[in-house]
């Protein structure tokens, strides 16, 4: 029997579940967006069965519907819903980062026919919109499930044999758990590299040569701030009150770090550096499960035409499939560092002993 979806919201992550769903045989998919050019290009792609701009109407007919909108449109959406009469049983599910005012929604929500399972697939991209959508997004990303009370066992099976194709790892958890972790881990650090990049562009002000050094670290750890705003203005405030207090942790903290300077304490600023090293050393998902399991080989390369389809092409012929890969420093006409990730260690030696066969000085990580 056909299962009938409706995606509410065809942006990056709406669109990228619809392509994964649409790989299934027997289900059919309607694309809703206020959106005109983003339904036309759904329709072109063929990423959607069907394109509607009446969610009210189209959403009694279908078995599940995914809310792929922003958390305040989301909740405001979870209110519509309320308005409308159900005859069938429906699934519904969320993508929103931010879990607790999805799910207080949820709460008051008198709908018999309706199973809400909260969702937040942990992936992303610095890019928006449909355009930007991708088959691999989710593909090794933990999917977090946040279920209302009156959804049963079978139904979050049923949800996760619809998202199978997404190749997440699903896990389980309530919304304050949810919260309080993506806020330390994925919120709070967008927040610190939008304000690194400010105090760049302050600093800039007196050096103006400083975005021709902005280079390495800094890139890496800003990277996120290329996100969004809109979505992340909104994710901030329906998570205030976690934000704030982690702010207010952190400003200790760099209050702290600022004593250590000023009293020239060399002994504590080493410990604190080294114990953060151990710790994030110890994320690795091979021991702890909590960062992407890829094993990385580091290939010193020049700064010159073709020299990274070299480096892909020695892998490519030697039968090792590239995870990611990443320029992590180069400048005009001296050597930079390629990043090459790979899925096994067994792969990772080949690719070392490869490269270095090539003539190339490569670096495993430790």
């Amino acid at each position: 029997m056909t299962k009938k979806i409706l995606i509410v919201g065809l942006g990056l992550i709406g669109a990228s579940l619809a392509i994964n769903i649409k790989k299934q045989e027997d289900t059919y998919l309607i694309g809703y967006d206020t959106d005109e050019e983003t339904l036309e290009y759904a329709q072109v792609h063929q990423i959607v069965n069907e394109v509607t701009t009446k969610f009210t109407e189209k959403i009694t007919d279908v078995d599940y519907c995914l809310l792929a909108a922003p958390v305040s449109k989301t909740v405001d959406l979870i209110k519509q819903i309320q308005q409308i009469s159900f005859n069938r049983p429906i699934i519904i599910t969320d993508v929103s980062s931010v879990k607790q005012p999805i799910m207080d929604a949820v709460a008051r929500l008198d709908q018999p026919n309706v199973s809400f399972i909260g969702g937040h697939p942990m992936a992303g991209s610095h890019k928006k919109g449909i355009h930007a959508a991708k088959e691999h997004l989710f593909e090794n990303a933990l999917y977090i499930l946040t279920p209302d009370t009156n959804a049963t066992d079978e139904q979050m099976e049923a949800l996760k044999r619809l998202l199978a194709h997404t190749k997440s790892s699903f896990l389980q958890l309530n919304p304050t758990e949810h919260d309080e972790m993506t806020s330390v881990i994925s919120h709070f650090p967008h927040l610190i590299a939008s304000s690194l990049v400010q105090q760049a562009k302050k600093w800039q002000k007196k050096h103006d040569r400083i975005p021709h050094l902005a280079a390495g670290g800094f890139r890496d750890i800003t990277r996120i701030a290329s996100s969004n705003p809109a979505m992340w203005q909104d994710i901030f405030f329906q998570n205030k009150k976690i934000i704030h207090h982690l702010l207010t942790d952190w400003i200790n903290e760099m209050q702290d770090l600022q004593k250590l300077l000023t009293n020239d304490d060399r002994t504590t600023m080493y410990d604190y550096l080294k114990q953060a090293k151990e710790y994030r050393d110890g994320l690795d998902a091979r021991k702890r499960g909590a960062l992407p399991s890829f094993y990385d080989v580091y290939v010193d390369i020049f700064d010159q035409t073709g020299a990274l389809l070299k480096v892909v092409s020695i892998l490519a012929e030697g039968d090792i499939s590239i995870k990611n890969i990443e320029i992590l420093e180069i400048r005009e006409g001296i050597t930079g560092v390629l990043r090459v990730s790979l899925m096994t260690q067994k792969q990772q030696v080949n690719a070392h002993q490869l490269l270095t066969k090539h003539g190339y000085e490569t670096m495993l990580q430790e």
